[in-house]
This record gives C-alpha cells, structure tokens and sequence, in this order.
C-alpha cells in the first residue's frame, strides 16, 4: 500500500512515495523554467528518469507538465504543440531548430531556463 501524501495526524508527517515526491517537485518548478526528467529524478536522490516519467504520465496532467523535458531540450515527447502555447505564455527561452509553427521545431534553451530546487 503506498504511503499517503499528506501528514499524519502526529507530529511526524507522513511519508511520500516516489511518485508523491515527483509531483511535489514538479508543482515547484516556476514559470519560464523546466527540469529535465533526469533533474527531478537526481533532486530526489534517484537516477530514474525514466520513473519520473511514468509518474508524469500517469498523474501529472494536473501540474504543470510542459516544465519537465527530455535531457535533449525538447518538450514531452506527443504535446510539443500544447507545450509550446505554455512556454510562449510563461516567455520560456527556446532556440528554433526549424520553421516557427512547426511543432517539432524547436527546443528549451536549457542554459537559461533550468531550475533546481533549494535545498
């Protein structure tokens, strides 16, 4: 059974699961920036990237999912065109790799938008 997401009613909060901690950090992410699925993975002491990516999959649509991105730039591999919408609102620094419009043709300028949470 997994551990709830939210404290206990003693002094001790309850424990998160991976997947609870995944999405905590994700609705951490500011506007403008992204993490990459490896970045959220190592800011929980993980190297499972490919987890994090799952948990987004599964349980992330309600977070903002467009802010954590392949290791290679681009954005949730099936929702560039919506992710683009959201980058473009948040003005999340991205380099053209192609024609504008095309929903393929561009990537996250990871240099000035990454974030890592404080520790």
């Amino acid at each position: 059974m997994d551990a709830p997401l939210r404290p206990s009613a003693g002094d001790e909060p309850a424990p998160l699961d991976f997947g609870g901690a995944v999405l905590l950090v994700v609705a951490e992410i500011p506007p403008g920036r992204v993490m990459t699925y490896g970045d959220v993975a190592a800011a929980l002491g993980s190297r499972g990237a490919r987890a994090v990516g799952r948990v987004m999959a599964l349980e992330g649509s309600s977070l903002p999912w467009w802010r954590v991105v392949r290791a290679d730039a681009r954005p949730p591999a099936g929702h560039e065109a919506e992710a683009l919408e959201h980058y473009e609102q948040e003005a999340t620094p991205l380099r053209w790799t192609g024609p504008r419009g095309e929903p393929d043709a561009y990537r996250l300028d990871l240099a000035a938008c990454r974030w890592a949470p404080a520790d």
